[in-house]
């Protein structure tokens, strides 16, 4: 009897996991252009996908979802970036990402098994919702992940950089009753902690204790922008494409929005060869070393940035540096814009994961911090040991000296072609 039930057991978790298929991906686009970081997180579902059929010899797809208004010529697009089927939702209501809108259509395609008969058919009897889903980290990704994941009654891990997919031995009081169990085809979704040195690792599990036993399918998160990068274009790749027919409740049809425009960050910082930003080592005298970073700025004709931790509003500043500096839109890093000045100074900043991520690619890096062990002195170019408080003034003092001797040797030259 015990070998009976143990052989019912793992039939009934074979028949769950033939329950969930796939990965979901949720693509983004404005006024019918693809968003950039929607083909990143397209490449890095291509890259696991690919690891996970030639490891579990499955064949699961990479689906691209996709909703607007005029926008079936992009599903072609996005099979060339890694998809191998893309089921789209091209209706006048779908216009504008009203979130109530969106999340009951994504949530509509995830359990429609008919939109599957065509893209994979060996598994569409089976099919109740995906395997996993990705939705952008940004201001529509965040809330659109969250509600939809509401709606799929399942989990999500926001902000991810990291992802495997892999088979775990899980043993926790609440999932498996205390018990060690084994877990399969796992998406182990990896993001910064708020330190940001070190990696919390967040995983959706079903509740194994038979007292409280549920499953939680999709596994789902939301990805960082820049945390991957998308695949090369290949115009020979070829894929499945598919329409859906939004159903709409009338009443969310109310909601409308009459017009969308893109606001571009007020600090231009492409247009500066020179950026300086500063992070949590101001913390000795916030004000007067924001004056000093001021003064090594306009020196150097370079736009501030800041870090991440410092849009928290963590130190006490008058209205004026606060409202001038403190702001989200000069957050440097994969929760702000990324820059490739021809110099970047980092003023006070250690280096953590997601700031990296935003200035690495700059030509040149000089770090001004106390501690030589901090992490960003493995990407710099110099590293200034020494408190910001002591080395800018002696840098304002050599720079000084070094345009008043530019200055002089102009006036030498002019001078001299003059008696010429």
């Amino acid at each position: 009897m015990i070998m009976l039930n143990k052989l019912r057991n793992n039939y009934k978790t074979n028949i769950i996991k033939e329950k969930y298929r796939h990965l979901f991906v949720i693509i983004e686009s404005i006024h019918n252009n693809i968003v950039p970081a929607s083909l990143e997180m397209l490449g890095e579902a291509r890259r696991l996908m690919d690891h996970f059929n030639l490891t579990y010899n499955s064949n699961e797809k990479v689906i691209a979802i996709l909703l607007g208004d005029g926008i079936k010529d992009l599903s072609q697009e996005l099979i060339f970036y890694g998809a191998d089927a893309v089921i789209y939702a091209d209706d006048p209501n779908l216009k504008y990402p009203i979130n109530k809108i969106y999340t009951k259509v994504i949530s509509q395609i995830a359990t429609d098994s008919n939109s599957l008969e065509e893209i994979s058919p060996e598994y569409v009897s089976e099919f109740k919702k995906p395997r996993y889903m990705f939705f952008l980290a940004d201001s529509i990704g965040r809330h659109l992940s969250a509600t939809v994941l509401a709606e799929l009654d399942s989990g999500l891990a926001s902000d991810i950089n990291k992802l495997v997919i892999s088979n775990l031995e899980i043993k926790h009081q609440h999932k498996t009753n205390g018990k060690a169990i084994s877990y399969q085809k796992i998406l182990e979704m990896y993001r910064p902690d708020f330190s940001g040195f070190l990696w919390t690792t967040i995983l959706c599990l079903d509740n194994k204790n038979p007292e409280i036993e549920k499953e939680f399918h999709p596994q789902a998160c939301s990805i960082i922008p820049g945390a991957f990068q998308p695949i090369i274009k290949d115009t020979r790749r070829t894929g499945t494409i598919v329409e859906y027919k939004p159903k709409f409740d009338q009443d969310d049809l109310k909601i409308k929005v009459l017009k969308q425009e893109l606001t571009k960050n007020p600090f231009q910082f492409e247009n500066y060869k020179v950026i300086i930003s500063f992070g949590r080592g101001i913390k000795e005298n916030p004000q007067d070393n924001i004056k000093l970073i001021e003064k090594l700025a306009k020196f150097l004709d370079a736009q501030i940035g800041i870090s991440l931790p410092i849009s928290k509003k963590i130190f006490q500043l008058n209205e004026k540096y606060d409202s001038l500096y403190i702001t989200p839109n000069r957050v440097i890093g994969t929760s702000g814009i990324r820059v490739t000045p021809k110099i970047y100074i980092a003023v006070g900043i250690s280096g953590a994961i997601q700031h990296l991520e935003g200035m690495k690619e700059s030509d040149f890096i000089i770090a001004i911090n106390p501690d030589e062990n901090s992490p960003i002195k493995d990407v710099c170019d110099i590293f200034i040991k020494g408190r910001m408080e002591d080395v800018i003034p002696i840098l304002l003092e050599e720079l000084d000296k070094q345009l008043g001797q530019i200055k002089e040797e102009k006036e030498i030259k002019v001078n001299t072609y003059g008696k010429l």
